[in-house]
């Protein structure tokens, strides 16, 4: 079987050839995979960053399972404030942008006006978004900037979705994310959330009706994704359970339960403690699929349980862990995890060997390869 054939058996609750594997690289390792520095890739757009993915995922030959690394974005989901990034600083181990604008009229006496926050871009990390300046030893207002040459245009709507799905072919899945289960995300979001309860049934509303406006835009394309993502990173770290529930389960629901009907799979990544919704998703829900099924300390999973209670409800993908195991293990480490995450998962399908959140920049490449020929040779049905 080809991964694309592989995966859709699995997910269907068939049995293919062999578990899938698909570890989590979505970002560090085909970034590092390019020879590029990281802004090129992040700020540049050369190449975007979910373009080095899917000539990762070949590189590797893995079943790749894109879950909403590319940013579809609908002409009517685009709002022109008149921002404009620029580069505000730079050195040899990272480029920060911020955002300006002049107003119209005489405001500001035609001052420019700028964003409160800066995005950091590294030479050999991932970005650091939405960060105030003062904590990285800039002023609020930058002295002097200058204009961002040579970033390329790169189209997100629905042609760059028909050509991504083209480019990834049979090596994989492509999903677009509709909803999110993280209705909190950070200390601000906290403070707003307590801050305002009278607004609590609002915000859910409005999710809901968000959701629902998506998901139509997204089932009426010609080309559509093969899954719709409704997850969120630490969807319980900022949110207590109950949190969860009030604010982000009813557009979550709402997604699967509109995409079930229409034949669309659904998918959840979460990082960090996910036992509990991975009990809501499947017993409250249609939910097709959920990862990365964190073992402890950076989680609260154990698969093989999560596997007898759920398994025939969900498809579990998961769930090596990134830094013990894939980091700093050797591939006969690699090799032994894997065989114990198929032992305690692949019997009876709807699973697909993966790591933990986001395998690290120095992973050795000799440990993924460890896995994924581990799946190819130990994970037989």
């Amino acid at each position: 079987m080809k991964p694309r054939e592989r995966l859709l058996t699995v997910l269907r609750g068939g049995i293919p050839d062999c578990v899938p594997v698909a570890p989590d690289f979505s970002n560090m390792i085909p970034a590092k995979l390019t020879g590029k520095p990281f802004w090129d890739l992040y700020l540049y757009n050369d190449p975007p960053i979910w373009e080095a993915y899917i000539a990762c995922a070949k590189y590797f030959g893995i079943d790749s399972v894109m879950d909403g690394y590319f940013p579809l974005t609908f002409p009517e989901e685009i709002v022109d404030e008149g921002w404009e990034d620029t580069i505000v600083f730079r050195s040899a181990e990272r480029i920060v942008t911020q955002a300006g604008r002049r107003p119209a009229g005489r405001q500001e006496n035609g001052r420019m006006v700028w964003q409160e926050t800066v995005n950091v871009y590294y030479v050999a990390d991932p970005p650091t978004r939405r960060v105030l300046p003062v904590k990285i030893g800039l002023p609020p207002v930058p002295e002097r900037w200058e204009p961002i040459e040579g970033r390329k245009p790169v189209d997100k709507g629905p042609e760059g979705l028909k050509r991504l799905k083209a480019l990834m072919g049979d090596q994989g899945l492509v999903g677009v994310f509709v909803a999110g289960t993280a209705a909190l995300g950070n200390t601000e979001d906290i403070y707003r959330y307590y801050d305002n309860p009278h607004r609590h049934e609002e915000w859910a509303e409005e999710r809901v009706e968000k959701a629902v406006t998506r998901f139509n835009r997204v089932m009426a394309l010609d080309v559509k994704p093969d899954f719709l993502c409704v997850g969120g990173s630490g969807t319980l770290v900022f949110q207590t359970p109950k949190i969860f529930r009030q604010l982000a389960l009813p557009a979550v629901k709402k997604v699967i339960e509109l995409a079930d009907t229409a034949g669309m799979m659904t998918h959840i990544h979460s990082c960090g403690p996910e036992r509990t919704l991975v009990k809501i998703m499947a017993e409250e829900t249609a939910l097709t699929i959920i990862d990365p099924l964190e073992i402890r300390p950076m989680g609260d999973c154990d698969l093989a349980e999560i596997k007898r209670l759920y398994g025939r409800k969900l498809t579990l993908k998961g769930n090596l862990h990134t830094t013990q195991t894939m980091l700093m293990g050797t591939p006969d480490n690699v090799i032994a995890a894997s065989r114990k995450a198929i032992d305690d998962a692949a019997e009876g399908g709807r699973f697909i060997l993966s790591t933990g959140d986001q395998c690290g920049r120095d992973t050795p490449f000799e440990n993924l390869r460890a896995m994924i020929e581990t799946a190819r040779m130990y994970g037989r049905y």
